[in-house]
């Protein structure tokens, strides 16, 4: 699993990771279920947001390349009775599903991550899509007391888009300039560099590149890192070497969009 996910992959495991929030939805006791992960939400909130969410992203993808902002979800509101819940979330994935195939991964799209390493095409909407759905398909089990382990391919991916998408920026590190490492467990490993010049991120050849050449590292599986990198799980459960400073910094950085 050394490459990156292609673009049927992509659009392969937003299906599948789709389908298992639905299931959980589906086998809840009720959907006022509160989610510890998401405060103040229900499942009902989940689910509502994940489905509007989706169907925006299906809407901005088929604005086009030139469009300038987010576009308002389309279709009607999420109903509150299970079984209709659970048509509409499928047909909100649908239309997500739809949205990217049509566009092809190439295509140009509006994104909200201009200042990131990640291009702003629809292969890379794709991409963030799926984590956004694995991780909310994670908070939905763990609200039902059953939490599921990521899938090795949306873990590894995950660290990875995250670092690239959410982890870089072009603003400037506040602080002293340093590089921050991150190993998983199944042989992949990421270093950030962060200085003034913003926070860049790539992903390292080998485990153990050059590692004096980092301040702070993490190890973990790629599932621990990447529910750590989405503040699921604190960054102390984690194998932390060196300063760990820097990831309480990391986390309490709020650059601006």
């Amino acid at each position: 699993m050394e490459k990156t996910l292609e673009f049927p992959d992509l659009l392969r495991l937003i299906d599948e990771r789709s389908t298992a929030f639905r299931a959980a939805i589906a086998s809840a006791p009720s959907l006022d279920v509160q989610v510890p992960t998401c405060p103040e939400w229900t499942l009902f909130d989940l689910a509502q947001h994940l489905g509007e969410g989706r169907r925006a992203w299906a809407a901005t993808i088929a604005a086009g390349p030139d469009a300038t902002a987010k576009s308002a979800p389309g279709g009607p509101a999420a109903p509150r009775e299970r079984e209709a819940l659970l048509s509409w979330l499928a047909a909100s994935t649908q239309a997500l599903l739809d949205a990217l195939r049509e566009a092809g991964p190439d295509r140009g799209c509006w994104t909200w991550w201009g200042r990131s390493q990640s291009p702003r095409t629809c292969g890379a909407v794709a991409r963030h899509q799926l984590h956004e759905i694995a991780m909310h398909t994670y908070d939905a089990q763990l609200a039902l007391g059953a939490p599921q382990p990521l899938p090795d391919e949306v873990a590894l991916d995950g660290v990875e888009e995250f670092l690239f998408t959410v982890g870089t920026t072009t603003v400037a590190w506040p602080h002293e300039p340093a590089v921050v490492d991150y190993h998983a467990t199944e042989g992949r490993s990421w270093r950030n560099w962060l200085s003034g010049d913003g926070v860049r991120a790539a992903r390292l050849p080998a485990p153990g590149t050059d590692p004096d050449a980092a301040a702070a590292s993490a190890r973990g599986t790629a599932h621990e890192l990447v529910l750590a990198l989405y503040g699921r799980i604190p960054h102390d459960s984690l194998k932390l070497d060196g300063n760990r400073v820097l990831f309480d910094q990391l986390v309490a950085w709020d650059p601006e969009p």
